[in-house]
């Protein structure tokens, strides 16, 4: 995982006699001149922006694989020397040994690619990748049980209740190493996919503008076709995307730009009767279609299609707010509150004296919030204001910078001097652990409301409280005080309705690398 690759030069590739219009062959070559003198104002390299995406997403999983079959191969070898003393010391026993370990590597390495861990549409991007890590180690471990139990061979209990862990762990660690040399080189152009977005104004706008602030996204958005008619380029994030066809060109735009992925934007005109005859017009590209669907805030894992006679339906699952994965969510936030709060137990009476010392009051700070289903509770915190923090805030509100409901300011003078830097790591809110392990509070949810601000909520807004409110959340790790009130709710209704444990702890590691590096924390 070496350093990052310099982007390639590309030559602009212009439209052949293919029977298209005056206009749509000028976008085209304003396309191809834009791509062209784009890429050459940087160094060659092979894995730049021309590469598409078939041939990147082989490079990227043959390193996978080879990082793979390594923490496997060391994991098994490992153990299997740790267990030497429990091994029959005979020539029979030991060649059974080895026979076992080599069929726990072989079943392993074959489960992760049953399972396609390294499939391209999963790796780098989302906790997918992660999930089927997991999944592949289980189910290679369990098909090794099971195996060795119908052949009657003796396996010691101790190595599948300390392989298997230290397997993942390894496995997860370099599947998390690579995705951060991925996003390194995706910041620089390279392994990022071909894209062509079409669709009205506005849903183009919209889908290119999320693409843009995701490094992760894994598309470089090339051109757009509008179905307005509209010759204007899309403005961006500081960035003009050309249009480089109309709707009827929009094959012939992709062969020749060679683009990996046309994504079509909510519902353009001509609606399913377009969707379907682009599909048959791609057939002669390398291109895939992606519909960037209009339920936005719907996660994957909630969507499954179901044909019926030829007809894809589109199945979207309610949110389920009760159950099982809530008691395990449950077990999870009081066994983790626990033992933090026994590990930091010396750093948080540190803060307490330090915080007494600093200025006049107590070292906690009490707030009502409300929590799950509109029951309220008392929120701690290390103080980091004046004692006369809440009176004095009628004097500040003309000043607020706050999104929304929020009131937030950049230098608030009610702040202490030591609660500046408690606030910007977060130390502040660390006796929130307690709130957690009582149960009045989640490890990762909504961002806990003040009664003011839920009296102010529109209707959806009250969706936040179906769920308990969380130490940390989507809010945290995308920005804090620098979101907006809109995109703050839609992160946390997106959560209440897709959470997932391997989503919070995601979030949660996130977080601790948001700590090293606060953005909008104030």
């Amino acid at each position: 995982m070496t350093g990052v690759d310099q982007p390639a030069h590309a030559g602009g590739v212009g439209f052949g006699p293919v029977g298209r219009s005056t206009a749509s062959a000028r976008r085209a070559g304003t396309a191809s001149a834009h791509r062209a003198s784009t890429a050459s104002a940087h160094s060659v390299s092979p894995d730049g922006p021309s590469v598409g995406s078939g041939v990147w997403a082989r490079r990227y999983r043959s390193k996978l694989l080879a990082t793979d079959v390594a923490v496997i191969l060391t994991t098994t070898l490992a153990f299997t020397v740790l267990m030497g003393p429990a091994i029959p010391d005979t020539a029979a026993g030991a060649s059974r040994w080895w026979l076992i370990t080599g069929l726990i590597a072989l079943v392993w390495f074959g489960a992760m690619g049953a399972l396609r861990s390294r499939e391209w549409r999963v790796v780098g991007v989302g906790p997918t990748e992660y999930h089927r890590v997991v999944a592949a180690t289980g189910l290679a471990f369990g098909v090794v049980a099971v195996l060795t139990l119908v052949a009657d061979l003796s396996v010691p209990r101790g190595f599948f209740f300390t392989a298997a862990p230290v397997g993942v762990l390894g496995l997860l660690a370099s599947r998390w190493a690579w995705r951060n040399w991925l996003m390194k080189q995706r910041r620089y152009g390279h392994y990022l996919s071909q894209a062509i977005v079409l669709g009205r104004r506005s849903d183009v706008e919209y889908v290119v503008q999320q693409i843009e602030r995701k490094s992760g996204a894994a598309y470089h958005v090339i051109g757009v076709a509008l179905s307005n008619g509209s010759d204007g380029p899309v403005r961006v994030e500081g960035r003009e995307v050309p249009v480089v066809a109309d709707l009827g060109d929009v094959a012939d735009a992709t062969a020749a730009l060679q683009a990996d992925f046309v994504i079509v934007a909510g519902d353009p005109r001509g609606g399913h009767d377009f969707v379907r005859n682009l599909a048959w017009e791609l057939e002669r590209t390398n291109a895939e279609l992606v519909l960037a669907s209009r339920l936005t805030d719907v996660a994957g894992p909630r969507i499954h299609f179901r044909p019926v006679e030829g007809l894809p339906l589109m199945h979207v699952e309610l949110p389920n707010y009760e159950g099982t994965r809530h008691v395990l969510k449950r077990g999870f936030d009081s066994v983790m509150a626990a033992g933090a709060l026994l590990m930091l137990l010396p750093l948080l009476a540190l803060i307490a004296v330090l915080v007494v010392r600093d200025s006049p009051g107590p070292a906690l700070f009490r707030q009502e919030r409300v929590g799950r289903d509109g029951r309220t509770f008392q929120m701690l915190k290390f103080r980091s204001m004046v004692q006369t923090a809440e009176a004095d805030l009628a004097l500040l509100l003309e000043q607020n910078e706050g999104a929304g409901l929020l009131f937030k300011m950049e230098h608030d003078p009610r702040v202490t001097r030591l609660g500046r830097v408690l606030r910007r790591y977060s130390l502040d809110e660390l006796p929130q652990l307690w709130n957690v392990l009582v149960g009045d509070m989640s490890l990762v949810g909504p961002r806990p409301p003040l009664p003011r601000e839920v009296e102010a909520y529109e209707r959806h807004v009250h969706r936040r409280l179906f769920i308990k409110p969380g130490l940390t959340g989507m809010w945290q790790v995308n920005g804090r005080s620098n979101l907006s009130w809109e995109e703050s709710v839609r992160l946390d209704l997106y959560y209440v309705e897709n959470w997932s444990l391997m989503g919070d702890l995601v979030i949660l590691w996130r977080t601790a690398r948001v700590l090293m590096h606060p953005v909008g924390a104030y």
